[in-house]
Formats: structure tokens, C-alpha cells, sequence
């Protein structure tokens, strides 16, 4: 074997080692961003909730499950998009706290694949599945798009954010927001060039310039998965009206409980100021 030769096979050898770990990382792509839990974990009854388990059917015929917490009087609905993991029993809590703080309805939905929801999670089988929520809530409940607030939780952000774009809602709210799939790839696996090669995207950065109702992003500073500073870039490429509200010592899970009063003060009074801005633009 010439020395030429040898060289040709040790450097074959090195590309196809280097690009193992980055083919492992694109095959199980999916796995690594969707971790769906099937098992409800509490229902609404254990909570005292009232509700409705409501099954919707998205445009490619995809059997979604939501529950809708009404509230009395209430006075507006909240469309709630949960994060990557677990399902909708492992947000009743947060939904009760957001009936009782805000006097709304709370519904709040299972992308495909998780909870009792049919098929296999994907980006735009998730942005569908938003769009079947907020069809419901508008043409079936009659919920009015001025009386709808959509509240999305790290993943969650990413699926509102882009049902914002595209259907009516009084105001948007993204709490633990990332800018981008390929750049939480870059956090996640910076020796590796995944930057370019994810299929998924989850534009965030991308989209965010395009909003045109009023937007409060809220991030813990000690946030363990989503940088702070991803949450920050967000809110500033975005446009007028805007609020960001840092949360000290929270991190991804537990930013209404260690945000506390302060937390809920900021949510409230956002939906309060974002109503007067539309009794303001009807006059």
C-alpha cells in the first residue's frame, strides 16, 4: 500500500467517525425535540376544574384531544400551547391559576402524538394542530379573535406564535421562547455543524417581525434549557407593542411559581393594557 494511499484511507476513516454522531443526531431528529407522554398524570376533577373534553380534527385529519376550562363571567378565552414534554394534565395547574387570575376560559390542547391525540408529532402537524384549536374556539364556541389570547410555553411559543401570524387574537404571550430550532441545536451540540442540517426549524426570529398585536415574552434569567438571551433577542426583533418581563432565579418549569405575584401582575396587566389599545383602535 502506498504511502498515498494510506493517507486517502486514515482520512476516510476520520470523516466517516466525524460524521457518525451528526447521521445518529438527523435520524433520531424527531426524538430529540418531541417527548410526548401518553398517561395523564391528574385530570380536572382532582383540581375542582369544570370541563369539557373536546376532540378536533385537523385539516389532515389528525383526532386531537383539549380540554376547555370554562370560567364564570368570564370575560375572554386563553388558547394555551404547551411545551415539548408531558401533555395536558401536566398543565392544569398553570390553567387554573390563568382561569382564576385573568376570569377566562383556558383551553388548552395535546399536539398529535401526545396525551390521547392521534399520529406523530411534527412541525407543521403542530402548527395544524393550533389551527384546528383556534378554528374550533372561533367558528364552533364563537369566540370573537378580540377576545382571544394565545399563550404559548417554549414549544408552545413557537405554535402560536405562528397561529398569530395567521388568525385573529386580542394579544400573544411566549413564555421560555427560543429563536430557532438550529440554534437551540448549536446550544445543545456546539462541536457539531447542525446549525445547516436540521430539518426542523421552528423559525421564531424568522417570524416574530411579522406580528401585528400587542406581545409580552417572559423568561427566567436562570432558564436551563432555553438561553435567557434567546428569549431577549426574540422580544427585541419584534415589533411595537411589547413587554418583556425577566422572572430572577426562575428557570424553564417553574416561572410562575418562583415569579410569583410579580408574575402574575405582569400577565394581567398586559391583557388589561392590550384591551384598552383595542377599545382604543374600535373608537
Amino acid at each position: 500500500m502506498t504511502g498515498r494511499l494510506r493517507v486517502r484511507r486514515v482520512f476516510a476513516a476520520l470523516l466517516l467517525v466525524a460524521a457518525a454522531p451528526i447521521a445518529l443526531l438527523m435520524f433520531f431528529e424527531k426524538s430529540l425535540i418531541y417527548f410526548p407522554t401518553r398517561v395523564h398524570d391528574l385530570a380536572p376533577a382532582d383540581l375542582g376544574l369544570d370541563h369539557e373534553d373536546v376532540t378536533l380534527t385537523t385539516a389532515d385529519g389528525v383526532r386531537i384531544h383539549a380540554f376547555l376550562l370554562p370560567a364564570p363571567s368570564s370575560r375572554l378565552t386563553v388558547l394555551l400551547a404547551h411545551g415539548n414534554a408531558g401533555n395536558v394534565s401536566h398543565r392544569l395547574d398553570r390553567a387554573r391559576l390563568l382561569q382564576e387570575r385573568l376570569g377566562a376560559d383556558v383551553f388548552l390542547f395535546d399536539y398529535r402524538g401526545y396525551g390521547r391525540s392521534e399520529g406523530r408529532p411534527d412541525e407543521e402537524g403542530t402548527y395544524r394542530d393550533a389551527r384546528a384549536a383556534h378554528h374550533y374556539l372561533t367558528q364552533v364556541r364563537g369566540v370573537p379573535g378580540d377576545r382571544l389570547v394565545l399563550f404559548g410555553e417554549s414549544l408552545g411559543s413557537a405554535v402560536v406564535l405562528d397561529l398569530a401570524l395567521q388568525q385573529p387574537c386580542r394579544a400573544l404571550i411566549l413564555e421560555s421562547p427560543f429563536t430557532s430550532i438550529p440554534d437551540m441545536a448549536a446550544v445543545a451540540f456546539p462541536f457539531l455543524p447542525l446549525r445547516t442540517l436540521v430539518r426542523t426549524r421552528y423559525d421564531n426570529l424568522a417570524k416574530v417581525g411579522g406580528l401585528r398585536v400587542p406581545l409580552l415574552v417572559l423568561h427566567g434569567e436562570r432558564d436551563e434549557v432555553v438561553p435567557f438571551a434567546q428569549g431577549r433577542r426574540l422580544y427585541e426583533a419584534a415589533p411595537e407593542p411589547k413587554r418583556f418581563f425577566a422572572i430572577p432565579g426562575a428557570g424553564h418549569n417553574d416561572t410562575y411559581i418562583v415569579g410569583g405575584a410579580a408574575y402574575w401582575r405582569a400577565v394581567t396587566d398586559f391583557v388589561e393594557a392590550a384591551a384598552d389599545r383595542l377599545d382604543m383602535i374600535k373608537r
